[in-house]
């Protein structure tokens, strides 16, 4: 899954002289939460909606109205855009983007082309959505989450036992465990059949030795 798949293509920009005012008019207006900041062509900076509404002063302010105009009238998101920009490249996984965003504690990515020009922007609910396509939810079937041996051969008993339902999705992950604990070694599987024999799948897994959670 590529990131040019789930992104939101040729995104709203504002430039660093956009006062903030006008930036904010545009997120409430068009729903967003950030906006790509361009110069010239390229790619300058970022700024999100609570960045913006930090920036303006607080109505419990001592300003005169006419102070508090003249203030906001000369405040732009230049001074208010975070940089340098994380960015994402269209052609990368969605699961190296969606690091990207944990590892710097950000909600969203500007995508750049192969010519290093913005063409996209990837969100967390960018991500939550192809979370919820891999993990086959909108296709119906049943959920399995099985905890087998982490050694080579276990995926394959398992999808034996399944047979003759269809494994629509499959997702992984090793349980977070002392090493002198038991259930050091183990994995665990989270699958979603559908068709034939569904209804009895979780006792044909259980057959062949295999504990199913749920």
């Amino acid at each position: 899954m590529l990131v040019r798949d789930w992104m939101t293509p040729d995104p709203m920009t504002v430039m660093p002289d956009t006062p903030v005012m006008d930036a904010l008019k545009i997120l409430k207006e068009r729903g967003f939460r950030r906006l790509p900041v361009m110069q010239g062509g390229q790619l300058v900076g970022i700024t999100t909606r609570k960045d913006l509404k930090d920036a303006v002063p607080s109505k419990a302010t001592t300003l005169s109205v006419w102070e508090l105009n003249y203030l906001l009238s000369k405040l732009t998101v230049a001074e208010m855009m975070a940089r340098p920009v994380i960015t994402a490249s269209e052609g990368e996984y969605m699961e190296d983007a969606a690091l990207r965003m944990q590892e710097h504690a950000v909600g969203g990515l500007p995508v750049l082309d192969d010519f290093g020009q913005l063409c996209g922007i990837i969100t967390i609910t960018d991500v939550l959505r192809a979370f919820t396509n891999i993990m086959g939810l909108r296709e119906g079937g049943k959920r399995l989450t099985l905890d087998m041996p982490d050694v080579p051969g276990s995926l394959a008993r398992a999808t034996q036992a399944i047979h003759p339902s269809n494994i629509i999705s499959v997702a992984t992950y090793h349980k977070d465990t002392d090493p002198t604990d038991a259930e050091a070694g183990r994995r665990r599987f989270v699958m979603r059949v559908t068709g034939e024999g569904v209804r009895d799948v979780r006792a044909r897994v259980r057959a062949v030795g295999i504990d199913v959670l749920d």
